[in-house]
């Protein structure tokens, strides 16, 4: 998910891997310097910017029971969120405009991920009757209430699995971009 164009709304054209840099450069210097532990993880893709920061965990979270410290960083999570709404929505709107893209909020605390907001993107595809008994076969064991549910979670399934190879293949990706950036105009 680490794949950028050109339709950010600036006079410049840049390839993928400096636009990238550029993003990510914008947001390093926009977001204020308290809100995060260290260096957000930010991903994007043609519709989206992600953002999610790890923050400070609660103080005396490392002796509590598991249920209590899970709580803990739920609570200091939801509290974040609302802190710095005003402030979060601000930096959105400029990026919104900037680089043509909506952007989602996240933060982990004690290892907890929360996500405040997400942007969903509808996908079409077409499928073979053996692939739509696939999704059929989910939808009807309760696995997913929908097709559109179970191609999701397939997707999400293969992305648990198959971290190391999509790595790898992004990684060969943004190599075929920058060769194709040095190439001849």
């Amino acid at each position: 998910m680490h794949r950028c164009n050109y339709n950010y709304m600036t006079t410049e054209k840049q390839a993928p891997a400096a636009h990238d840099e550029a993003l990510r450069g914008w947001f390093t210097g926009r977001l204020p310097a308290g809100w995060f532990t260290g260096v957000p993880d930010i991903k994007v893709d043609r519709e989206e910017i992600t953002i999610i920061g790890t923050i400070a965990g609660p103080e005396g979270a490392g002796e509590a029971s598991d249920a209590e410290a899970a709580a803990a960083a739920e609570g200091r999570s939801r509290r974040f969120r609302e802190e710095t709404r005003e402030h979060r929505i601000e930096i959105a709107r400029e990026a919104e405009h900037k680089f043509g893209r909506k952007v989602s909020w996240g933060v982990e605390c004690n290892g907890q991920r929360v996500m405040f907001t997400t942007f969903s993107v509808p996908v079409m595809t077409r499928l073979r009757q053996s692939e739509r008994q696939v999704l059929d076969t989910l939808v009807d064991a309760g696995v997913a209430r929908s097709r559109s549910d179970a191609l999701a979670w397939c997707v999400r399934l293969v992305g648990q699995h198959q971290d190391t190879w999509l790595a790898e293949l992004r990684t060969a990706l943004r190599k075929v971009e920058q060769v194709r950036a040095e190439g001849p105009g």
